[in-house]
């Protein structure tokens, strides 16, 4: 791009590249959102601020929704529960932790990170976030500084954003639409940057009309490390009107929007797809399933029926009512055809069918303990079962570590420091990176599974050393200590240091 941006062509033919690239995944998105997720999703055409149609005949049975919940409700709790800690905070190397005052200090930085998360709407906004990339495979929102909480999240649905990718196959390009009445384009961008015919408008106080607004996020090419205003910042953010007008200019330090792909099959995808895209031919069946059912249950309770001509006026089906027939043979009234709908197998099929729904959205991984029995299994047994069903979600968590959890505490860390949130750091650690690791329960299952090899092995020692006492003194029973509790997410600043 050059330094000189003209904001009718460049700012306006990048946000159409980004629309472009999209065009190929909004037909699967709008089946997607008719089949599971109703309530979400905004595409072109609609209105703002206005409520959607519910088709309520293509959608008969609920339980894909459910399963949706289940899975986003799985992932809030056990990946970043409001409720317990999901995240430590170390340096590497890990030695320089015990430097006075250092503990302390990182005790003091996650703190402040937890408090910050909960006082803004961090949490709501990741539930959201859960649901779209279990249905539509692609979940983002824009992080931003708040005077008052610190952070504050803006959540976005699918459709009302389109993104791009660098040659690493992370995404650096943001782009989306909004809608703002002129009286809100004043109060956001202020009366003089407005376009005349808008700036009437404003000042009329018309409120009824929304204008779309274009927002673009994209690698600055003017970026300078030593020019301190946000025009020279990594990363330009530009609002401008669908004509090209331009309303504000700004930066940001970092790539301020949050977005993460549930699976990715080529690097240079900016899109990825979720289990949504893998069921949704099984939730269609469901619902056709669902309505053979009724069809069944209705001709068999009130089923299709032949007339006499010799019947006077219409046939009246209500319980108890009369239809007066002249004639002495043939029946006024009769079932055109018998109806014997098997239920049962309908039943059976319709129950298989959700199964598998559910095995797609991973329930039955979390709902596992209530939905088993485990009235015959040890309690290490059940552990073990629970550690081994959620390594199935290895891959996708890695992912959302790598696209979600780093760039949120990465992106808030920053915000808060600059805000004078946090406390300074000792002169001991300045310079240096800090390391995160995540002890949430999902994350401390998956950890866990290395911790019966790593208690094979110290068995094993020990059996060797009955016949040969020299064995154990090889073996570092300190370090075996901390490797274990950090597997089960035991934090280390409750062990001493070897010294005391």
């Amino acid at each position: 791009m050059k330094n000189n941006i003209q904001p009718k062509t460049d700012y306006l033919r990048l946000y159409g590249e980004l629309k472009n690239e999209r065009v190929s995944w909004l037909s699967a998105w709008k089946d997607l959102c008719a089949y599971l997720a109703p309530t979400r999703g905004f595409f072109d055409g609609q209105t703002p601020n206005r409520g959607r149609r519910l088709d309520h005949k293509t959608l008969l049975d609920s339980d894909p929704c459910l399963a949706v919940e289940i899975l986003s409700a799985g992932m809030m709790s056990g990946l970043t529960s409001p409720a317990r800690s999901w995240f430590d905070l170390g340096l590497t190397p890990r030695e320089l932790e015990k430097c006075p005052g250092v503990r302390e200090w990182l005790g003091e930085i996650k703190r402040c990170l937890e408090e910050a998360f909960s006082a803004s709407n961090v949490y709501s906004t990741l539930h959201t976030f859960y649901q779209e990339i279990a249905v539509f495979g692609t979940a983002a929102f824009l992080l931003e500084e708040d005077p008052q909480k610190g952070i504050r999240c803006r959540p976005f649905t699918i459709g009302e954003y389109s993104l791009g990718t660098d040659a690493l196959g992370r995404v650096n390009r943001f782009g989306r639409e909004f809608f703002l009445t002129a009286p809100q384009m004043q109060e956001s961008f202020g009366l003089k940057n407005l376009p005349p015919a808008i700036r009437q408008e404003a000042a009329q106080n018309r409120p009824a009309r929304y204008h779309k607004i274009l927002h673009l996020i994209f690698p600055n090419p003017e970026f300078s490390k030593e020019c301190l205003d946000n025009r020279h910042m990594a990363y330009s953010s530009v609002y401008l009107t669908e004509t090209g007008h331009l309303l504000r200019q700004s930066g940001y330090r970092e790539f301020p929007v949050i977005a993460a792909r549930w699976e990715v099959k080529q690097s240079a995808d900016a899109y990825g797809r979720g289990p949504g895209w893998k069921c949704l031919g099984d939730v269609k069946m469901l619902q056709k399933m669902q309505k053979a059912k009724l069809v069944a249950l209705d001709k068999n309770t009130n089923p299709p029926v032949m007339v006499s001509a010799n019947v006077q006026g219409e046939v009246n089906l209500l319980p108890g009512g009369i239809t007066r027939y002249n004639g002495t043979t043939d029946a006024a009234v009769k079932p055109a055809y018998q109806v014997q709908a098997d239920l049962s197998s309908l039943e059976n099929a319709i129950s298989s069918v959700r199964s598998t729904i559910r095995s797609q959205f991973f329930a039955d991984v979390f709902l596992m303990l209530s939905a088993q029995n485990y009235s015959n299994m040890t309690a290490a047994e059940v552990a073990e079962r629970h550690q081994e069903k959620m390594l199935i979600l290895g891959p996708v968590l890695e992912r959302l570590k790598n696209e979600l959890l780093d760039p949120l505490i990465d992106r808030a860390f920053a915000l808060l420091d600059r805000q004078g949130f946090l406390p300074p750091a000792p002169e001991s650690v300045q310079g240096l990176k800090m390391k995160v690791e995540y002890v949430s329960l999902i994350a401390r299952a998956q950890k866990a599974a290395g911790l019966a090899a790593l208690v094979q092995g110290i068995n094993y020692a020990a059996t060797l050393s009955a016949a040969c006492p020299k064995v154990a003194e090889r073996v570092d029973y300190n370090r075996a200590l901390e490797e274990g509790l950090s597997s089960l997410g035991v934090a280390p600043a409750l062990l001493k240091d070897s010294e005391k």
